[in-house]
């Protein structure tokens, strides 16, 4: 998770419908293995990770991220969180990326700095925003390198060292309408505004609307490898 994307939605961000659809997407991805130990990795306020303690018997987590001001240790829902700005290695069992890898020049060595630290069978679920005409200012203003197809991303998963198990795009539901706002942006030209994000806080009902929409698309999601605003895979340190 962004740290500049948390400033922006403050206390609100476990109401957003962007990130309460993308926690329970994740939990489904999980399929019924819960982790025991987690790694988040670029967790800013470790919202990813949190969400894990509280509804899996994980029973610890680690959230990485260059951008703390310092290192603290936590407890949430009676589990032990630590923030760190490194680590030298881990035994957790499962590594996120939430929305980490399109933020490096060189994604696949990142993933692979991690895969170093982790035991072999430790499993990884990467998510990263999804298609390059999607490009808008909102990807300026968050300082990414680019944005992915499953191929892609399934591509510097490879490259780390990762053996992929599954892949798929989320947000579907939405697509239609992200694309159609990033159309009007494109028309108006380069230089019609300065990089800004496109999250906002939301009324409640816009919040429930959305949040229902995706709810029905996380049944079938694990099938869709066609379009989404965000391209999710699974894989593991073989």
């Amino acid at each position: 998770m962004d740290l500049k994307e948390e400033q922006i939605l403050g206390d609100q961000i476990g109401s957003h419908w962007y990130y309460r659809a993308k926690a329970a997407a994740l939990l489904r991805d999980l399929r019924g293995q819960p982790p025991r130990e987690v790694l988040d990795v670029g967790a800013g306020s470790g919202f990813f990770s949190r969400s894990l303690l509280k509804q899996t018997s994980a029973q610890r987590a680690t959230c990485v991220d260059i951008g703390y001001h310092q290192e603290k240790n936590e407890t949430w829902c009676g589990k032990p969180i630590a923030f760190r700005r490194e680590i030298a290695g881990s035994q957790a069992d499962l590594v996120l990326a939430m929305d980490v890898i399109e933020h490096v020049e060189n994604d696949a060595a990142l993933i692979s700095a991690y895969c170093d630290l982790v035991a072999p069978g430790t499993r990884f679920i990467i998510s990263v925003p999804a298609f390059n005409f999607l490009w808008s200012a909102h990807d300026v203003f968050l300082e990414h390198y680019r944005r992915y197809t499953l191929h892609t991303l399934e591509t510097a998963m490879r490259r780390s060292g990762l053996v992929v198990d599954w892949s798929h795009y989320y947000y579907a539901a939405v697509f239609p309408i992200a694309a159609g706002l990033r159309l009007l942006e494109r028309l108006k030209g380069p230089h019609s505004g300065a990089p800004r994000s496109q999250l906002r806080k939301h009324h409640t009902i816009v919040n429930g609307l959305f949040s229902a929409l995706l709810a029905a698309e996380r049944p079938v999601m694990a099938a869709n490898r066609l379009f989404g605003l965000t391209a999710f895979a699974g894989a593991h340190k073989p």
